[in-house]
């Protein structure tokens, strides 16, 4: 037999994990919520029958959901006797009543409103993630919701974000949600907000800076085989050797073959307003990333900061010689940038939008093919 308080503070611990909360306050098919009692045993029933009374009278007693009774005969008694089964519980505001806790239903009853005040592709992750909003008013969070749905890659094009217009609220407002709007952002935009960091997605210069990964192609050219350096450090810095490859992902640092005078810049993503210092100018630059929508919206952001680059692996030609393996679909594709791309890259852009899977990620391309194409850029240099 269970009591009241035993299942109580079962739920409030179902509570406190994000299965549980997604699962029940995101689907009608979770309810009605069936919760077993237990009945006594017949020995149980004999022996202890003022405990069996008090266990009856306890969940009679209770007005949340609905406690289902039961006729059950005992050999101890002399006619069936009507015993508490189950616990049912209809709707999610009965869950959060049953907890019997007051932290369990406040938790609640701001979801509850906020799931009235906000888009509809915020719900999950505001309901998985509560750290996203404890100990922020409601009003903060619709305001930041409200924010989230106003902002799109790359909107500040270089500018700091006090001197964006029409956001409705201050940068302060900005620093105190930066987590807050990351992660609705990465609703919305497939994970690109953490991946690049809020100022990095937004195009708007970040007092913390970004940092690059940079990989010498050649033995010796650099005193450190790999090394994290700040975007703005970058865009001072000459480099050695006469070549630089940036390439949009980290994850492709394998892939790289090795290349006399060259040095690799990798995890750039939207940051690519280095390109523009006068450390680059002399020397040849190639740029490698996704063949999606978004990669070709940093492509044209490279080529608007540096005019002179050169773009590997993102051409029609490529994207249809290895689609069949390597592509997957474009959740939520790009705007077409309204310059830096060519006329062949404009069309590829609108045939990447018209396809059901129109995203090759660079780092599922053939190693091989990547490195002969690399080399080739290499002997034309």
């Amino acid at each position: 037999m269970k009591s009241p308080s035993e299942i109580a503070a079962r739920l409030a611990k179902q509570w406190q994990q994000a299965f549980w909360r997604v699962e029940r306050l995101l689907s009608s098919e979770s309810w009605p919520l069936v919760i077993p009692i237990g009945k006594p045993s017949g020995r149980q029933f004999a022996d202890q029958t003022g405990l069996v009374q008090a266990h009856v009278q306890r969940w009679r007693q209770i007005t949340v959901g609905e406690v289902v009774f039961q006729d059950i005969n005992f050999r101890a008694a002399a006619e069936p006797v009507s015993l508490p089964v189950q616990w049912v519980l209809h709707t999610p505001s009965e869950w959060a009543a049953a907890t019997a806790d007051g932290d369990v239903q406040q938790e609640f009853a701001l979801l509850e409103t906020l799931v009235g005040s906000v888009n509809q592709r915020y719900w999950e992750v505001l309901v998985r993630e509560r750290a996203l909003w404890r100990n922020k008013s409601v009003s903060e969070i619709t305001a930041a919701a409200a924010l989230a749905d106003s902002l799109s890659p790359g909107m500040a094009e270089g500018r700091p974000l006090r001197l964006l217009n029409g956001l409705r609220v201050d940068t302060k407002f900005i620093e105190r949600n930066t987590v807050l709007l990351t992660r609705l952002l990465d609703e919305r935009y497939d994970g690109m907000a953490s991946q690049q960091g809020l100022n990095g997605f937004l195009d708007a210069p970040d007092d913390k800076d970004h940092w690059l990964l940079v990989v010498p192609l050649e033995k010796g050219l650099l005193p450190f085989k790999r090394q994290r350096i700040t975007a703005r450090e970058l865009a001072d810095t000459c480099l050695p050797g006469s070549r630089v490859v940036v390439v949009e992902n980290e994850q492709c640092e394998h892939l790289l073959p090795g290349m006399p005078g060259t040095v690799a810049i990798l995890g750039a993503g939207l940051d690519v307003h280095w390109l523009s210092g006068e450390a680059l100018k002399t020397k040849a630059v190639a740029y490698w990333g996704d063949m999606d929508t978004w990669g070709l919206l940093m492509l044209a952001r490279a080529r608007q900061a540096l005019p002179t680059i050169t773009p590997l692996m993102m051409s029609e030609a490529h994207f249809k010689a290895f689609c069949r393996d390597c592509a997957v679909p474009e959740p939520v594709q790009a705007e077409l940038p309204s310059s830096g791309l060519t006329e062949h890259e404009v069309a590829f852009f609108h045939l990447l939008k018209a396809q059901p899977q129109g995203r090759l990620e660079q780092e599922y391309l053939p190693s091989q093919d990547v490195q002969r194409e690399l080399l080739g850029w290499l002997g034309r240099c």
